[in-house]
């Protein structure tokens, strides 16, 4: 009877959990994501759980959290496939599944699982943090990389005799797809929404956090306050741009040797020294074999 009853027990807290882990996932009300883009890979395997973190503890995230957050995946490009929510919300879920994973493993390993879970967890929670951060260097590498293209289609359409919102068009319809072609046609839509051209410009450089981006938004906006020629100005900024990053390669090529002097130190020689050590000693071995070992043989002959 006793058994029984424990046993019924046992399967009532199993069906409450299961209970309430239903409820927690159903009140989660549907989202519309028509106008939104899609999120990362890694989002969307845990996205039902992010959702629900977002939905039952969202409000009590400080709006300073929310905003520094929000700045940072705008930096990115991920505005629209994330809110800051979601993202805090993944960084606890991130945090909640490296511990759970390292104190399974741990425990199997027969180890201190605790104190390794929590060290997990801590990166977990930050692991977000330096996604976020890889593609904004990223986003910010490739807009650094395609502007002085730009920049030659913008000037060639401007010194044909457009306008500098014409110059902006035959770009965006004359290249392929790249975060700075995004920024460019979403500057296009907020001049048509009402924006004026510096406003809708200087949104886009806040947007990118380049600062390529934002000496040439600086030239444009002052060049149409005084008058001045778009084309030579441009023409400029572009050159500017190439020497800037053809010095950037090469202050990164003679950066590489120092670069590589820790993993050569700590991987590559040691393994050299263990190879010559081994043929040294074989060598040595061989040799004193050949030498001594006749004598050996004579000493031990019997008679």
């Amino acid at each position: 009877m006793t058994i029984f009853a424990i046993c019924v027990a046992l399967g009532l807290f199993v069906g409450l959990m299961f209970w309430q882990v239903y409820r927690v996932f159903n009140e989660v009300p549907d989202e519309d994501r028509s106008f939104l883009d899609r999120p990362a890979k890694g989002f969307r395997y845990v996205w039902p759980l992010i959702t629900a973190v977002e939905h039952h503890w969202g409000p009590y995230f400080s709006d300073t959290q929310k905003k520094a957050v929000y700045f940072r995946l705008r930096t990115a490009g991920k505005e629209y496939s994330i809110m800051p929510e979601q993202f805090i919300a993944a960084k606890y879920v991130s945090a909640a599944m490296f511990f759970i994973a390292a104190f399974a493993f741990c425990s199997l390993l027969g180890r201190s699982a605790f104190l390794i879970a929590m060290a997990a967890a801590l990166g977990g929670y930050y692991y977000p943090e330096l996604w976020i951060r890889e593609s904004a260097d990223q986003r910010k590498s490739d807009i650094l990389k395609k502007l002085p293209f730009f920049l030659d289609t913008i000037t060639l359409a401007v010194e044909a005799g457009t306008n500098l919102t014409g110059g902006i068009t035959q770009a965006v319809a004359k290249s392929g797809e790249s975060p700075l072609r995004s920024e460019l046609s979403r500057v296009l839509r907020d001049i048509r929404a009402g924006k004026t051209r510096s406003e809708s410009l200087r949104a886009m450089a806040d947007r990118a956090g380049s600062p390529a981006l934002v000496g040439v938004v600086s030239s444009m906006i002052q060049a149409e306050r005084t008058g001045s020629s778009l084309g030579p100005i441009l023409r400029a900024q572009a050159d500017q741009i190439r020497t800037e990053r053809f010095l950037r390669a090469e202050k990164q090529a003679m950066e590489a040797p120092v670069k590589l002097l820790g993993p050569l130190v700590m991987f590559i020689f040691p393994c050299t020294f263990i190879v010559l050590t081994f043929l040294v000693l074989s060598k040595a071995l061989l040799k004193g074999i050949v030498t001594f070992g006749p004598l050996v043989w004579a000493y031990n002959w019997p008679g």
